[in-house]
């Protein structure tokens, strides 16, 4: 898996993950990845320092700061937000469905025994998903384990 941080055409920036950049290149030229904030699909990928594993106990120069500030997180609902789910998001949620069960191999309930075991280098590592509580989410992220929960909508087929 590939993470990249993404940009719209509207200069929303926004991260995902991806199973190689061949796989992101055929998803936006689809038209598959769209902006969580506005919804455009004219998305390419955003200048970003590379993550570079350091060897255990060498110690490297300090991060930078970030060239600019995190924007500010939207405001809060001033009512619960309920009802039905819009059809585009539905059908969003529904393709990002389709890509993870074709991409990934599903574990069930070992999901985060399996995380765990990629993570250490005893498993293969691939693309994963499965079923976690809240709790084995919270640990596998206490433990630098990078984990994303979607919400898991019917099939579009179905």
């Amino acid at each position: 898996m590939i993470h990249y941080t993404l940009r719209c055409a509207n200069s929303h920036k926004f991260d995902s993950w991806f199973r190689s950049g061949d796989a992101f290149d055929s998803q936006a030229k689809a038209g598959l990845v769209e902006c969580p904030i506005c919804g455009d699909t004219r998305v390419s990928r955003a200048l970003m320092t590379p993550a570079v594993a350091r060897a255990p106990g060498v110690k490297g120069r300090p991060e930078a700061a970030p060239e600019t500030p995190p924007a500010p997180p939207p405001p809060a609902p001033t009512k619960p937000i309920g009802g039905p789910v819009p059809a585009q998001v539905l059908a969003l949620l529904q393709r990002v469905r389709d890509e993870v069960e074709r991409s990934s191999d599903y574990v069930g309930s070992d999901f985060a025994e399996e995380a765990r075991r990629i993570h250490k280098g005893e498993a293969e590592e691939r693309p994963i998903y499965g079923e976690a509580t809240d709790s084995e989410a919270e640990a596998l992220a206490d433990e630098g384990i990078e984990v994303s929960r979607i919400p898991w909508v019917p099939r579009s087929d179905s």
